[in-house]
């Protein structure tokens, strides 16, 4: 089996789903993985304007079936990289349209596909995601809960749906993303910096809250088995 897709959605803004992306490819990296960048938010792409001086990747835009048709593509030509896919928001509606391209083409790639779905406590994110599993019947599909909205706790309107139970029956994990620091979040958008640069130049105690969320992340990953 070559390297995964990886999709990092929730259809709706404002989740998280670029800061989880990068969360993902500081992981691979700190790891040694191979991985080829999808940032597929067109008109916001921070994961690309922070990771696509160091990370190879490019910007596509899946609103449109060309920008399917190009990730199966470049899935194709290199499956010893895993591909990161950073969605944008409203993206049920172009999954809709167009993912059968990508999950007609799965068994030729021998490449699993996996799901990490963002939410925050809201119903709406849970009734986005029953649409999307019953588009991507058949893949894996992941949960995280950004601590950004709340302690792991106040989650109980996912924690008591019955998504979650069918998540759970097949395969996937509910995990938690933990709080990063307002402060530490703002300075990586506002540099442009990967988790990696923010590290090694940031101010002492910016350093030490980026690491302890980063240890954190890392075994939030490990426990997908990614």
């Amino acid at each position: 089996m070559n390297q995964p897709i990886i999709l990092v959605s929730g259809s709706k803004g404002g989740v998280g789903k670029s800061l989880t992306t990068m969360a993902l490819l500081d992981y691979f990296a700190i790891n040694h993985k191979y991985l080829k960048l999808v940032d597929a938010d067109t008109n916001n792409p921070d994961v690309w304007r922070c990771y696509g001086r160091l990370t190879e990747g490019e910007v596509v835009d899946l609103n449109d079936v060309d920008g399917w048709i190009h990730l199966v593509n470049l899935s194709d030509a290199t499956p010893f990289k895993a591909v990161v896919v950073n969605t944008p928001a409203q993206s049920n509606t172009a999954v809709g349209k167009h993912a059968s391209i990508l999950l007609d083409s799965l068994r030729e790639l021998a490449r699993p596909l996996i799901t990490l779905w963002v939410i925050n406590r809201q119903r709406d994110g849970l009734e986005m995601l029953r649409e999307y599993m019953d588009v991507m019947n058949g893949t894996m599909v992941h949960v995280v809960c950004n601590g950004y909205f709340g302690e792991e706790h106040k989650f109980e309107l996912y924690r008591g749906s019955t998504i979650r139970e069918q998540v759970t029956t097949l395969g996937g994990k509910s995990t938690y993303l933990p709080d990063l620091s307002d402060r530490v979040t703002d300075e990586l958008y506002g540099k442009r910096a990967t988790l990696a640069e923010a590290a090694q130049q940031f101010k002492l105690g910016d350093r030490a809250e980026l690491q302890r969320w980063r240890t954190a992340v890392s075994g939030m990953f490990a426990s997908m088995g990614i």
